[in-house]
């Protein structure tokens, strides 16, 4: 991205990329409590995921307010304007998936409460570890405007859906075979959806990523095009 005459407007569009990464720090840590409090059984941490959540309402706020002075003010046009209005996106999808996160820690009080031997199975481990990666890879390449990085989040992303139709259909069976298992099987469906909901935030982010960057809309592309184009981008500059 070329530096403009007006040094401040470099510094005005750095502050916002800080304030995106700041919200995704605080979804990464919402979520990594959310999991080990289910993990754990641990009422407190849950508990601790919910607090967290009036943070990064006041972080979202914060970053769309920055955005709304800075199109008042400079008045940004192509570029400019393309950039503001992707890292809006991002807030918003970042502030998205903080709530689900907090649905996810509510889910597992109840849980915990009510059927005091559950254990998670390895295939919501699984998928919980998934998501997580792809929010660290998306915030990751974000920082570093790495476009070729946000492509592996969209690829990541098939990989995840793919783990949560897998858990539905056993839920699903485990609901046929024994109707006792129906109210926690679907306790457990609620949580693996919000997490997998997750993963399309960090995927979104990503998306936003290549738009702010490379200036591409890739919700109709498969990721060898996207790729694709990326490169013959790079190859040309």
């Amino acid at each position: 991205m070329a530096e403009h005459t007006i040094k401040q407007f470099d510094l005005e569009l750095d502050d916002l990329k800080s304030r995106v990464l700041l919200m995704g720090g605080i979804v990464e840590q919402q979520m990594r409590q959310a999991m080990q409090g289910l993990y754990e059984a641990d009422q407190t941490l849950l508990a601790a995921v919910e607090q967290g959540d009036s943070r990064l309402d006041e972080a979202e706020i914060q970053l769309d307010t920055a955005c709304n002075q800075i199109i008042a003010k400079r008045q940004p046009t192509a570029i400019d304007l393309r950039i503001i209005i992707g890292v809006q996106k991002t807030g918003l999808e970042l502030e998205k998936a903080g709530n689900k996160a907090v649905k996810i820690a509510r889910t597992a009080r109840a849980l915990h409460a009510k059927h005091t031997l559950f254990t998670p199975s390895v295939e919501l481990r699984h998928l919980a570890e998934d998501a997580l990666d792809m929010l660290r890879k998306s915030l990751d390449a974000f920082a570093r405007s790495d476009t070729l990085a946000a492509t592996e989040v969209l690829q990541a992303d098939d990989l995840v859906d793919a783990e949560y139709r897998s858990i539905t259909r056993q839920l699903i069976t485990f609901m046929m075979e024994d109707p006792r298992t129906i109210s926690l099987s679907l306790e457990i469906m609620n949580m693996a959806k919000a997490i997998e909901r997750v993963a399309d935030h960090a995927r979104a982010v990503a998306e936003n990523l290549i738009y702010i960057t490379a200036g591409m809309n890739v919700r109709h592309f498969s990721v060898e095009e996207v790729r694709t184009h990326l490169l013959g981008q790079q190859d040309s500059h």
